[in-house]
């Protein structure tokens, strides 16, 4: 059982256990202070805010909404609410540990990074409490008795964020040239959404660690709120250098994940992010992943294949999807090579 992060120590060094190699340091990929997108879901032109989300979904596959109608009064509850779980006493935040990964509401610390012909694994410098959040009546009752605001703030964020993702995805679909609703159907996004609330605690020397490393999200679509200390980063397409998601005030930041990406048939990208630490202060958040049903049959929108041309990725449950991405260390090409249309 690992020691959590987050059990009031101020670490003076880093753990030799979360110091990953040399080439795998954040140093070794700098980064840039380019912006990524930010989309205004307000005003009346939606014409506007389908180009952006189209536009920033093929350079990125990532971005920031602003004016997304989550009040900001039940942002900042949501997110204080947070920040007070991971300043509970050990003993009640390790009453929730698990290493199995589907439990919930889940626990757990410092997941592992295997290095390469090696057994050996180098610690992700992270708490997190996994939790799931909709449909409300089959996950309310799990949820966390303490801190006492996190029921209440849960259940009113978890409907308010889902409202986003739905509109965002109505949004999408139409800057694809597909039906609206198309998200909507087939069971595309009406599996379980869950939430992993992310707690990075200030970390010594950031030059020799990772908050979280190099992946994609398995999923849709991912709405994460931040604590607005820096530490996430992307890549734009086709790769190059990590980038700083600056965090916007009052925004919430949107990426897809890889079925996304089979669904426009390679149009839009699926985000890749990784999290750096940070030496001053301790970055929280808190992202929220929509997602099929297992069972459901994800395939490139047939609207999106030109006439007489292969799709590129051939049909597969989700729940074969998450089975490979397991099994590959969610590493980019690996998994999407598995499902490319091979006739």
């Amino acid at each position: 059982m690992a020691e959590p992060l987050s059990n009031g120590d101020a670490y003076q060094l880093v753990p030799e256990a979360y110091v990953f190699p040399e080439h795998k340091r954040p140093g070794s990929s700098p980064s840039s202070a380019a912006a990524i997108p930010v989309v205004d879901l307000g005003g009346d032109d939606p014409d506007r805010i389908v180009k952006q989300i189209i536009d920033a979904g093929r350079e990125f596959g990532m971005f920031q909404v602003i004016n997304h109608g989550v009040p900001e009064q039940l942002m900042s509850e949501m997110m204080s609410s947070a920040e007070e779980f991971f300043r509970l006493p050990t003993e009640e935040k390790m009453a929730l540990y698990s290493t199995d990964s589907k439990k919930l509401p889940r626990f757990h610390t410092s997941l592992g990074y295997d290095l390469e012909n090696d057994h050996e694994k180098v610690l992700y410098w992270r708490d997190c409490l996994k939790l799931g959040c909709y449909p409300l009546e089959q996950f309310r009752h799990q949820w966390p008795e303490k801190p006492a605001s996190l029921r209440a703030s849960l259940e009113a964020y978890t409907t308010a964020v889902r409202a986003v993702a739905l509109r965002l995805l109505r949004l999408t679909a139409a800057g694809l040239g597909l039906d609206e609703v198309h998200f909507e159907e087939g069971g595309l996004i009406t599996g379980p959404m869950l939430m992993n609330v992310n707690h990075y605690v200030p970390c010594p020397d950031p030059s020799l660690t990772l908050g979280l490393g190099s992946h994609c999200d398995p999923n849709i679509i991912t709405v994460l709120m931040e604590n607005g200390v820096r530490g996430l980063q992307t890549r734009r397409r086709g790769g190059g250098g990590w980038v700083d998601v600056e965090p916007l005030p009052g925004a919430l930041v949107v990426n897809f994940g890889h079925q996304m990406e089979v669904i426009s048939n390679g149009a839009l990208w699926s985000d890749e992010h990784r999290v750096v630490t940070n030496a001053r202060a301790a970055r929280t958040s808190l992202a929220v992943f929509v997602m099929p049903e297992m069972g459901s049959v994800v395939s490139p929108a047939p609207g999106l294949v030109a006439g007489g041309e292969a799709p590129l990725y051939r049909p597969y449950t989700y729940q074969e999807f998450l089975g490979a991405f397991l099994a590959t260390a969610a590493d980019r090409d690996t998994i999407l090579a598995h499902f490319q249309n091979k006739d």
